[in-house]
């Protein structure tokens, strides 16, 4: 549905009409967007290119010629057993430096400080390149051209970080013989948040907490759980054993999409109701546990592991002889390989399709956020919920308190003094 209304003068001829499009696919009613969206890849100036499940990363300008310091500095990172999905996000976030400075003309050990200030600049200029459908209300003026969304707070503060990193290993290989252009500055709100963890010997030690001195401000999102009517309407529209036990370990286990793809069927132990979370790299397909600390998740729901285990039994292929436990089935070329996390996403969208979740935020992580919300409102402590989860801080671990707090509930309900005893009226308690 397209509905046509004027807006108020805003400094662009352009806008003086605009669309309010609801959440179907833009280039469903605007065909010029997808000229717009050629344009913008034709303009590109490097590409990143990846083999083996990331374990290969190659950057390189138009010409095919590689950009040895990002690839010398990402071979670094897999030295160092990074995730290959974090050296890819490292090498992506790069190729926006290296731009700015093609664009510039500055050879990049010449950046400095006082040009990471345009680079922050030129950053809040650069249109977003979300590859999801965008379900939200979307704004286009009349001729069919879309308005410019920019990258958010939270990818050009990711960027800033993937450039302190670079510039770091520079200086530590000799590669870079300057200060590092992201200038840092001593953190000064640590010590006025009184609800921020602090480490036992903070104030005792000389070394001080620092940020960095570019960074724009984010919103603390709360998580987004999945209410009961959802649950059972994505357990319902799940078609197999194998989907149906996917969702399971995520909603009742807290997994991680990486934890649950990697799983091995000597991970699960049935007599103590327990399955572990194991670190491993041997993914063909680049699925790993986020955290490097294995830990243990029991599974006391009596649910989850018997589907889990009639799906072992009777629905994953027999024949198979890879120890993962979440395959792909049927009698297509792909059978009999270990799901990835596109394949994850893909069936669960489609779940979520057949349910009518329409949800923008709704993905398999929604899950795990779920799982930590039910735990905390049903009295878990935060400690334990922090080893349940395998959070490194317990500020990841914090957020789900603020979704649900028992003790502000408590405060309110005794100011608005509905937790009072009653009182007769000669002033004695009932």
């Amino acid at each position: 549905m397209v509905a046509q209304r004027p807006v108020p003068e805003v400094g662009c001829d352009l806008l003086a009409l605009v669309d309010y499009v609801d959440s179907m696919p833009t280039v469903a009613f605007c065909p010029m967007l997808a000229a717009t969206t050629r344009k913008i890849n034709e303009a590109q100036m490097f590409k990143l290119r990846s083999a083996d499940g990331g374990a290969t990363i190659l950057v390189t300008d138009m010409d095919g010629n590689a950009v040895d310091p990002i690839c010398s500095f990402v071979g670094y990172l897999g030295a160092k057993a990074y995730s290959p999905n974090t050296a890819l996000a490292y090498a992506r976030d790069l190729i926006h430096l290296w731009t700015f400075l093609s664009t510039q003309g500055i050879h990049w050990t010449s950046f400095s400080p006082e040009l990471s200030a345009a680079f922050l600049g030129y950053l809040r200029s650069v249109n977003a390149n979300r590859m999801r459908r965008d379900t939200s209300i979307r704004l286009v003026v009349s001729e069919g051209a879309a308005v410019r969304q920019g990258l958010s707070a939270a990818t050009i503060n990711r960027i800033l970080v993937a450039v302190d990193a670079f510039y770091r290993w520079a200086i530590f290989t000799g590669a870079f013989s300057g200060a590092n252009p992201i200038a840092m500055k001593q953190d000064q709100t640590s010590w006025r948040v009184s609800d921020r963890h602090r480490p036992f010997l903070t104030g005792i030690l000389r070394q001080r907490p620092e940020v960095r001195e570019l960074r724009l401000k984010t919103m603390q999102r709360l998580p987004r759980p999945m209410n009961q009517q959802q649950v059972e309407g994505l357990l319902a529209a799940t078609r197999n054993l194998r989907d149906r036990s996917l969702v399971l370990l995520m909603l009742n286990g807290g997994l991680r999409p990486g934890e649950v793809l990697g799983l091995h069927l000597a991970d699960i132990g049935y007599g103590r109701r327990r399955i572990f979370v194991r670190c491993r790299d041997d993914h063909p397909k680049g699925a790993r546990s986020k955290s490097r600390v294995e830990r243990v998740v029991d599974l006391h729901d009596g649910e989850t592991l018997e589907t889990l285990n009639t799906y072992v039994m009777h629905e994953r292929p027999g024949d198979a002889d890879v120890p993962f436990v979440f395959l792909v089935g049927g009698t297509g070329v792909n059978r009999q390989e270990p799901l990835s996390y596109s394949a994850l996403a893909r069936l669960f969208a489609r779940a979520c399709n057949r349910a009518e979740i329409r949800e923008p935020w709704m993905t398999p992580h929604a899950l795990r956020h779920t799982h930590a919300t039910r735990m905390w409102e049903a009295g878990m402590r935060e400690l334990t919920l922090q080893k349940r989860l395998g959070h490194a801080s317990p500020e990841s671990t914090r957020i789900y308190t603020r979704v649900s707090d028992a003790v502000v509930v408590a405060e309110y309900r005794h100011a608005l003094g509905l937790d009072r005893p009653s009182q007769t009226t000669d002033g004695e308690a009932l």
